[in-house]
């Protein structure tokens, strides 16, 4: 009976360490060199860099609170929002009153900004993540004439560089067309950075 069990073990023990070292270290470290010898910029983040200093991830949406920028989706992830560690929505039901309450005062302040036009549904309401680096091409168009005011610049070339700023789906039908709001808003920094 103990010789059973000992040759019962051994393979088990072999096996267990054998996959180990292949899932648990080679199959990781193969993924990794190949991430990084292929899609090094996908790889290490997706990192934005301005003036050799790490900005933002393409990937993961931040706080804009001047009224200078192109503003995101609102965020429910962490104290202040756009927290990556604390990646998360609300997780308030649609029938929520603190979440209907939340989303028409947003709404009212935003209609402000463009009366008579309807506020984006995506300037209101968060994403699953509450990290959402997108809006809709309507959002960011939606923002345009007050961003164009305080810089001082022309309605119709903040048009444009929102028009230039738009990703449209992948092989025109896989997504939603998209602005990404730190790559609008780098934009607009180059294109004002002489005002």
């Amino acid at each position: 009976m103990l010789s059973d069990l000992r040759s019962a073990l051994r393979p088990a023990l072999v096996l267990t360490l054998l996959f180990a070292l292949l899932l648990g270290l080679a199959y990781p470290m193969a993924l990794t060199g190949i991430g990084q010898a292929l899609f090094p910029y996908q790889a290490n983040g997706s990192l934005v860099r301005e003036d050799d200093r790490v900005i933002g991830s393409a990937l993961i949406g931040q706080a804009f609170a001047s009224d200078r920028y192109f503003h995101g989706r609102p965020s429910a992830a962490g104290a202040r929002g756009y927290d990556a560690a604390a990646s998360a929505g609300s997780n308030f039901g649609p029938a929520s009153k603190v979440l209907a309450e939340r989303v028409r005062n947003e709404a009212q302040a935003l209609a402000a900004i463009a009366p008579g036009r309807p506020v984006p549904p995506d300037l209101v309401t968060t994403s699953a993540s509450g990290l959402d680096p997108h809006i809709s091409p309507e959002a960011a168009l939606y923002q345009v004439d007050r961003v164009a005011k305080v810089r001082g610049l022309p309605a119709e070339q903040v048009r444009a560089l929102v028009q230039a700023q738009i990703e449209y789906p992948l092989l025109g039908f896989i997504g939603e067309p998209r602005v990404n709001v730190l790559a609008l808003n780098c934009a607009l920094d180059r294109e004002t950075k002489g005002n």
